[in-house]
């Protein structure tokens, strides 16, 4: 049987969940046991959406990369490796829960209806926040975070707030959100990656989850590399038993394996939802490119470990289920077709996307006029035109 490799850490647990082994058979770890009926209402037709779902992200993840080196975007963050733990998050959220990314969760955007126009315009600098989050066709989807580890403070304010509104739905005038055992119906996901675990935001939205017992579910993507630097030596031990520490319930899942990812994150997230607080899922996966597109990860990393992981591959381990199940050739042929095209109607369109009017940034900062905000258009105003000037000398 395939072994999910060594992180360096120096303990060493017991085989993370999974459901699928690296070949796509299904093959569940001793640790997956307690999470097989989570899948019972899973068959070939679910994961054949799953499927499209990695594939379409994948093809428009790739073309984003190209269109970066064209000069097309300023900076690209792929997520090509990582569509497993994000399509099984994906669809075990349910339509009323919040999802606060970090940036490169395409998929998830994808799913929970932001187009991937609106993502690719961001990186193109065409917008100056994002997605309209108020928007129900949005999904809840928040907007992408590039401040290492912020969006688990924004994540964990949004859960109080919801615990917070429930109790006072519930006639509960006393606001003591400490005590678990409140129903809110609705939870908050969060996601970040291996880096951003050292972070002092991060660790401090995993003391405030604890304490007010929010519900919410912290998602970390480990994929190896904070650019540079290795997990191991950010972390002498696996990153959940950090969160176990702050007293979350927490575990460690095969981030490959999208059948591992559903089958937790449907469990923390109606656990959350039910009053039982916040819970930690440390998904072991693996960036396959750059950590952006300014990045070389040559010089950092050996080849042999790169091709170690891309054998595990999260859409190929997928298809070869799918192909254990029964779907045929066709199928898998009109999905990368499909894709292929999704990616070129995004090509196509951002050229078309208009430019935003530059006064806009300065716009909602206050209620009232500002000093300072009028002194940074009147700089912006001076930059643009300098511009002209040098084209007019020209």
């Amino acid at each position: 049987m395939s072994q999910t490799p060594t992180l360096g850490y120096d303990t060493v647990d017991p085989e993370p969940i999974r459901f699928l082994d690296d070949d796509g058979r299904y093959a569940p770890s001793s640790s997956a046991a307690e999470y097989a009926d989570e899948l019972v209402q899973i068959g070939e037709s679910e994961l054949r959406e799953w499927y499209r779902a990695m594939a379409e992200t994948r093809a428009f993840d790739t073309e984003c990369t190209h269109l970066q080196r064209q000069g097309q975007l300023a900076l690209w963050a792929p997520s090509v490796g990582q569509e497993g733990c994000q399509a099984g998050i994906a669809y075990a959220a349910e339509p009323q829960d919040h999802i606060f990314p970090t940036y490169r969760e395409h998929l998830i955007a994808h799913v929970r209806g932001v187009g991937f126009l609106n993502v690719v315009a961001q990186f193109r600098g065409l917008t100056h926040g994002g997605w309209d989050v108020t928007d129900p066709a949005n999904g809840n989807f928040h907007l992408y975070t590039l401040v290492l580890g912020a969006q688990a403070q924004h994540a964990t304010g949004h859960a109080l707030g919801q615990l917070l509104d429930a109790k006072r739905r519930a006639g509960d005038a006393s606001m003591d959100a400490g005590e678990p055992g409140t129903a809110t119906g609705e939870a908050t996901i969060v996601f970040y990656g291996d880096g951003a675990s050292s972070q002092g935001d991060a660790n401090e939205a995993l003391v405030f989850a604890a304490s007010y017992q929010t519900p919410e579910v912290f998602v970390v993507q480990n994929n190896r590399w904070a650019i540079s630097v290795p997990v191991a030596r950010q972390s002498r031990t696996p990153l959940y038993r950090r969160a176990l520490g702050f007293g979350l319930r927490a575990v460690q899942i095969d981030g490959n394996d999208p059948l591992a990812a559903y089958a937790v994150g449907r469990r923390f997230l109606r656990e959350a939802r039910e009053g039982g607080g916040p819970g930690y899922i440390e998904a072991l996966t693996y960036r396959i490119g750059a950590h952006t597109t300014s990045d070389d990860p040559t010089r950092y990393r050996e080849q042999e470990e790169l091709e170690t992981w891309q054998r595990r591959d999260p859409i190929a381990r997928l298809e070869r289920h799918l192909r254990s199940l029964g779907t045929g050739d066709d199928f898998f042929e009109e999905v990368r077709a499909a894709a292929d095209a999704e990616a070129k109607r995004m090509r196509e369109g951002l050229p078309l996307l208009p430019v935003p009017d530059p006064d806009d940034m300065f716009a909602n900062v206050y209620s009232e006029p500002h000093p300072r905000i009028e002194e940074q258009r009147e700089w912006l105003d001076r930059y643009e035109a300098s511009f002209t000037a040098e084209e007019a000398g020209s």
